[in-house]
């Protein structure tokens, strides 16, 4: 009877933590809150020594740790993975979650010096995908040898799963906010020039320039010199 009750409460819990994850797919938090949370659950989840985030840098083709719990100051600063190169490397390139029983008996692990300081041996590599593609890999690292449950690569699985959705959702939302940040910047420094241009007598593009130039002497940024232009043109229109 105890036994089941407390299989029960494992399953709440687990239950509960993927809901929270889903629940942060709409949550509008910024990145890097964002991923710091997502490996705060799975840690909890999972009762993982280390969880790490890595996120897939498309250009550079290299995972780079993003978020931890980890209080390891070598593990926090390992080096980026190429895609194909290590266990999270395999795991991005080829789209398939790894289970290793004791990374420092695996030849394909590349931190065997941190594991072994750390005391880290079993570790769950999941692929974060989304619509097909993917951005990044969720890491779980155990104090000893564990072999994962079909369970708990199933719950690791909807995990990354959830994790990927709201990790894009918030790429695309901080592309929108840098768009509309650009736009109104323009409009600022496009409004700045012409009370230059107007009350200097001078061309907007000359006008453009001096605006560039104060910035850079100034070593504020345009939009700043813009703004402080556009303000002093209101309180002399406020005076008059």
């Amino acid at each position: 009877m105890a036994k089941k009750k407390e299989n029960f409460q494992v399953y709440v819990k687990q239950i509960e933590a993927l809901s929270k994850v889903a629940n942060l797919i709409t949550s509008g938090l910024y990145l890097e809150e964002l991923l710091r949370l997502i490996v705060q659950v799975t840690a909890e989840i999972m009762n993982s020594k280390i969880s790490s985030l890595m996120l897939l840098d498309p250009n550079k083709k290299e995972l780079v740790v993003r978020a931890t719990q980890s209080i390891s100051e070598a593990y926090n600063k390992k080096p980026n993975v190429r895609l194909g190169e290590g266990i999270a490397g395999i795991v991005a390139k080829e789209s398939k979650a790894l289970y290793i029983l004791d990374v420092k008996e695996d030849a394909r692990y590349l931190n065997q010096d941190i594991a072994r300081k750390e005391k880290l041996f079993s570790l769950a590599s999941v692929p974060l995908v989304v619509k097909g593609r993917v951005i990044g890999v969720l890491n779980c690292y155990t104090s000893k040898k564990h072999a994962f449950s079909k369970h708990e690569q199933d719950l690791l699985t909807a995990l990354a799963n959830q994790a990927a959705m709201a990790i894009e959702n918030a790429e695309l939302d901080l592309r929108a906010r840098s768009a509309e940040e650009a736009l109104t910047t323009r409009k600022l420094i496009e409004r700045a020039k012409d009370i230059l241009a107007q009350e200097a007598n001078i061309l907007p593009s000359e006008a453009y320039r001096l605006i560039q130039k104060q910035g850079m002497d100034s070593r504020k940024s345009m939009r700043e010199i813009a703004e402080a232009i556009i303000l002093a043109k209101d309180v002399r229109s406020r005076k008059t």
